[in-house]
């Protein structure tokens, strides 16, 4: 007698919970290969333009210090995808600073939602690091920078995954 290929239980799984996190257990549970390709095929979608306008404001300089509005770019993040809670998943953001030298990138850290602006040499925290290169070799206007991967976001939102 043929093996099933799927497990009962894997069976059940319905569409509508297109990997809905806040509703999985605790953090340090794993997700199954089937939640696993949900959201890869989920963060493999363009970035829309509300989204990419709110990571182009992390270059202002002004906002660093002025909580409201970090606040209103994390939000965006989340309005850009309502069916996922990203904590513990996405590590932050990292691209390159216009600020001028000394400066080389920026990061949103969405641990602590911090902005902060890098010189050149100066180590990025909370494994924000492995995504510098990328940003400053350009191409890219930001690399969302998560657990497992990179994304970097094109001009236009179009998204390229780059694995550890």
């Amino acid at each position: 007698m043929p093996r099933p290929i799927l497990r009962p239980q894997e069976t059940k799984l319905n569409t509508d919970i297109l990997l809905n996190t806040r509703q999985a257990a605790p953090e340090n549970k794993q997700l199954s290969q089937v939640e696993k390709m949900k959201l890869d095929r989920l963060l493999r979608k363009p970035r829309s333009k509300a989204y990419m306008e709110a990571m182009h404001k992390l270059d202002a300089g002004g906002h660093v210090h002025n909580q409201k509005m970090v606040e209103d770019i994390v939000n965006t993040i989340k309005q850009e995808f309502p069916e996922v809670e990203l904590a513990g998943i996405l590590l932050g953001y990292v691209a390159v600073c216009y600020l001028g030298k000394p400066y080389e990138v920026h990061t949103l850290d969405m641990t602590g939602n911090i902005i902060e602006h890098y010189k050149e040499g100066e180590p990025l925290p909370g494994g924000l690091e492995k995504a510098r290169s990328l940003a400053v070799r350009g191409g890219y206007e930001f690399i969302e920078v998560y657990v497992d991967c990179c994304r970097a976001i094109g001009a236009g939102g179009s998204v390229s995954v780059i694995t550890n």
